[in-house]
């Protein structure tokens, strides 16, 4: 087999994977997963809603005293990496790819899932992260200038801060445990990383480095994104490391919800997609029970009437009802 054919193999698969008759595609099946799945969408609105809330009622201003400043004047930066630019690398970039796959394979089990779960990691993150910073309120490192922008300090009785600085930058000043670029950048870069293993099986005991690159190439991305808020003085290191690993946590379980882990043999599509192969199989098959010969028996199936096709009821077979 030549490197191009071993290509195709892993975005298409194989005959042993990819069950001859068992097309999904967004066309055949893609209204009754979503309809299957109507309440996980819910969710993750609700998941929007939260996220909201959590960053309009602001952190926790705990104590700041006038000792304290000295890891807190470093000075402020612009972000190298703006936060609009987070759906873009970390949700958006991993949904092509999970298209482009969907293409080869039309496999929209494989589609749903992942962009479902690649979404509940970012929001289940997004909730967790925004819910520590405003419980913990840490001081970013350039507090100071973001408290005293002309760089005259002055204290209450107790020693705490007066701040008479804008009051977002102030806002904002307490936010830094834990890094949300961070976080975010490692649910969804680790999530597609997860993804790619998967697909491309780097795990199959054969002995091929280059497919470790490719699965490793996205956390390097997510790790960057955690370096550059160190270089940009808005977090402490612990922050970053806090975020990265709270991303990479809830991108795996959200991931195994979905899909088997990587190195199974069969981490290469999702739970859903075996169900309904799996049922289609036994379907075809019936045995007899007068001479007990195995004959072939059509599944159960829905007549559309206007177009004349007919679909097997996968919605019966996804939620075990078949």
């Amino acid at each position: 087999m030549g490197w191009k054919d071993k290509i195709r193999t892993v975005f298409q698969g194989n005959t042993n994977e990819i069950e001859r008759g068992c097309g999904h595609t967004i066309k055949s099946h893609g209204l009754s997963v979503a309809r299957i799945h109507i309440h996980d969408w819910l969710i993750l609105l609700l998941l929007v809603v939260i996220v909201i809330v959590l960053y309009v009622i602001g952190p926790f201003h705990r104590f700041v005293g006038k000792d304290m400043m000295t890891d807190l004047k470093y000075p402020m930066k612009d972000n190298t990496v703006p936060g609009w630019s987070i759906p873009l690398y970390a949700v958006l970039l991993p949904i092509i790819i999970f298209v482009f796959i969907y293409l080869r394979r039309k496999d929209v089990y494989d589609l749903h899932h992942s962009i479902l779960g690649i979404l509940f990691a970012i929001l289940i993150t997004a909730v967790i992260t925004e819910a520590i910073k405003n419980g913990v309120g840490r001081p970013r490192p350039d507090f100071f200038w973001r408290c005293f922008p002309d760089g005259k300090d002055e204290y209450d009785r107790w020693g705490n801060v007066k701040c008479h600085g804008k009051e977002s930058d102030i806002k904002e000043g307490h936010k830094s445990f834990p890094s949300g670029h961070t976080s975010a950048s490692f649910a969804g870069l680790g999530f597609l990383s997860l993804y790619l293993a998967g697909k491309i099986k780097a795990f199959d005991r054969r002995g091929h480095v280059a497919k470790l690159c490719i699965v490793l190439l996205p956390l390097l991305m997510a790790s960057l994104v955690g370096v550059s808020r160190v270089d940009d003085y808005w977090h402490h290191w612990q922050d970053v490391f806090a975020g990265g690993l709270i991303g990479l946590f809830v991108a795996t379980f959200c991931y195994l919800q979905f899909f088997p882990a990587p190195y199974h043999t069969k981490g290469w599509g999702p739970y859903a997609y075996f169900r309904a192969v799996e049922e289609v199989r036994v379907s075809r098959q019936h045995v007899s029970p007068t001479n007990g010969e195995v004959e072939e028996e059509r599944p159960e199936v829905q007549l559309n009437q206007q177009s004349g096709t007919t679909t097997i009821a996968f919605e019966d077979v996804e939620n075990g009802r078949m």
